[in-house]
């Protein structure tokens, strides 16, 4: 199971998150739950947990404070921030901890549960690599980001490359890491630059690809399902019938009913 910490002072707040996460991946994570910074760092030591969902206004201790301090400890821990403040010194605070991502509160349940999901994807990477001692070292996010690592008149190319890798190999196990990496740029800068340009993040853009090409292949039917789910970048025909279902709001089998009456 994920071990996923939710930090917020609000405790009707923590209730939400907690309910519509449990709601999403029933049996597939553990939840911890902290009222402040304090208590987050605690509980991410104390529980290695694999994920961080930090509110920022916290009292005690920041969720930007907590972050610097989880960083100090634990590199791998996927840092998500949600909160209501959408202003330019916290987000550059947040791409400096490199979290994951930064999400505003209210905000749409598709965007938190997409950027779980590549949260899981991550912690997956890391566990598989402890077993290979040759790979650690390579995937060990770097410390040295800068925020003008990169000139951002550059983004135009950048995106353009991204997408062309993106439509060449959405069938595989890809991330943003992935990407990024081929790219050659850091997995924090690119992460902002591509919200920035395609204003959404990468996994709900892969997610978005892989649904739309799975909508081709289910109007043909003589390609069974459990082929488009491979077909379509999803390894597993259950899950591509979860991602399915959520972003569509039918199963596989009902759009295709559809789409061939």
């Amino acid at each position: 199971m994920y071990r996923v910490l939710i930090a917020d002072d609000e405790p009707i707040e923590r209730q939400v998150i907690s309910k519509k996460l449990n709601g999403f991946f029933k049996d597939q994570i553990e939840i911890f739950l902290a009222a402040n910074g304090v208590e987050a760092v605690e509980l991410v030591k104390e529980k290695h947990c694999q994920i961080a969902l930090l509110d920022i206004s916290m009292p005690g201790k920041n969720g930007l404070d907590a972050a610097e301090e989880i960083r100090t400890f634990d590199e791998k821990c996927s840092i998500i921030f949600l909160t209501a403040f959408d202003e330019f010194s916290y987000a550059k605070k947040a791409i400096e901890v490199r979290a994951l991502d930064y999400l505003l509160k209210p905000g749409a349940d598709n965007e938190l549960i997409n950027v779980l999901e590549e949260a899981f994807s991550i912690a997956d990477k890391y566990e598989t690599e402890v077993k290979n001692v040759d790979t650690i070292k390579k995937s060990t996010p770097s410390s040295d980001f800068n925020l003008d690592e990169k000139d951002f008149s550059k983004s135009g190319e950048i995106v353009r490359e991204a997408k062309k890798y993106i439509d060449e190999h959405y069938k595989e196990d890809i991330s943003l890491q992935d990407v990024a990496g081929v790219l050659g740029y850091s997995d924090v800068y690119f992460c902002k630059l591509f919200k920035q340009n395609f204003g959404k993040s990468f996994i709900v853009y892969l997610n978005e690809l892989r649904i739309s090409k799975a909508k081709e292949f289910l109007a043909n039917p003589a390609i069974n399902i459990k082929d488009i789910s491979s077909e379509a970048g999803y390894r597993d025909a259950n899950y591509f019938a979860r991602v399915f279902k959520r972003m569509t709001g039918q199963t596989p089998s009902e759009y295709r009913n559809g789409v061939i009456d």
